[in-house]
């Protein structure tokens, strides 16, 4: 499949998505986000990074803090431990799945489709699978080429590679994967790190379950986790929420507390549409992630087009990261930060009804008094206190 450097900008539902695609846009080659450019660029490769990755191998000792004990980190890096075997299977061969290549699938494609005459039928099912499997939102999109990178990247050398990817591939099937709540409040710390490979490792698994079953249907599908496109856009199109000042997707059943993964399929779907709800007019006057974040990489004020660095995308309006700021502290940490999910107002538990209030309150008119409301929310769990929470038998 040839993907387009550039395409036509503003399209048809772009507004309801509240995506707004200037006419400078180009596409996004993954060799510039950020976690990639640590691997071959001068700019962002450091002693702290390389110590960082090797963290994740129990290869630098744990540091001192409450939060990086040995333990910690070995919780954290036994939660990646199925997306690691995953990413690493083709690694001689340049291709790292799930993170710069699609995941490759185990399963052929059956040689006679199965006959799909209610595509909204169809959508319901593969739904319905999809939580079977683990998946705790899905929804379905279309395959918008502005967001697929321009190109991957061969591991090997870290160059630009060609995706290589079925032909007639129309259609994006999102899922939305939460992250535990009570290891969010920890962060920063290795522990938290946890929640965040514990749902690489359940996405992983998801994904490659879910395209297997549309392949025993007799159609082509993609499992995807970071590679091959940008997943933000595709849940915002799918409607499974909406874009934050966090640069994260706030969701009304889990607030931002999510991964996202993908499958590209040619499978017929009906579609979902974007379902704004107000959560960009509460992010105007909410500052508390940026307020929150150590060294300052995230924007205040309105949205705009561009970054300060080549880790962002060119010709879209939205708040965007200085994503060398964002990891450069990553790496000091050797863990990841999301000091900016703990701290959102909307990063809640929504099956208690008080909380469905407040959200019911921050969309609504009357959002300065849910962010007055929300002052003193999001504090620190101390991470000594999550494990405190064992119970002897």
């Amino acid at each position: 499949m040839v993907w387009p450097n550039n395409t036509p900008p503003q399209r048809d539902g772009d507004a309801a998505a509240g995506i707004e695609v200037t006419d400078d846009f180009e596409g996004f080659a993954q060799r510039n986000d950020i976690f990639t450019r640590a691997f071959w660029d001068d700019r962002v490769m450091s002693k702290h990074s390389a110590k960082f990755f090797a963290s994740y191998r129990m290869e630098a000792a744990p540091r001192r803090g409450v939060g990086f004990s040995r333990r910690d980190f070995a919780l954290r890096n036994a939660a990646w431990l199925i997306s690691d075997l995953v990413s690493n299977r083709t690694g001689d061969k340049g291709l790292r799945q799930g993170f710069q290549a699609p995941i490759q699938s185990d399963t052929p494609v059956a040689e006679d489709a199965a006959e799909i005459d209610n595509t909204a039928k169809m959508s319901a099912e593969i739904k319905r699978i999809a939580k079977f499997f683990g998946a705790d939102l899905c929804g379905v999109t279309d395959l918008d080429d502005r967001w697929l990178y321009t190109s991957r990247v061969d591991t090997r050398d870290m160059t630009d590679a060609p995706h290589n990817l079925p032909e007639g591939l129309n259609t994006v099937i999102v899922l939305g994967h939460e992250m535990d709540q009570e290891l969010v409040a920890t962060y920063p710390s290795a522990l938290a790190g946890a929640a965040t490979g514990r749902e690489y490792s359940h996405e992983a698994s998801i994904v490659m379950q879910l395209a297997a079953y549309i392949r025993n249907l007799g159609f082509e599908a993609v499992p995807s986790m970071n590679d091959t496109g940008l997943v933000i856009p595709y849940a915002v199109k799918a409607g499974l929420g909406e874009y934050a000042r966090n640069q994260m997707v706030i969701t009304p059943e889990f607030g931002p507390r999510l991964r996202f993964s993908k499958i590209f399929t040619n499978l017929p779907l009906a579609q979902d549409t974007p379902k704004p709800k107000g959560v960009r007019a509460f992010c105007d006057i909410c500052t508390k992630c940026a307020d929150a974040c150590p060294v300052k990489a995230l924007p205040f004020g309105p949205p705009k087009v561009g970054g300060s660095n080549v880790s962002a995308i060119k010709g879209v309006r939205k708040w965007t990261s200085d994503a060398e700021k964002c990891f450069s502290f990553w790496a000091k940490l050797a863990s990841d930060c999301a000091i900016c999910m703990r701290v959102c107002p909307f990063n809640r538990d929504f099956s208690k009804r008080r909380h469905r209030l407040w959200l019911r309150l921050a969309l609504s008119p009357l959002r300065q008094l849910a962010l007055r409301l929300a002052k003193s929310h999001g504090g620190r769990k101390k991470p000594g206190d999550w494990w405190a929470q064992q119970k002897p038998d």
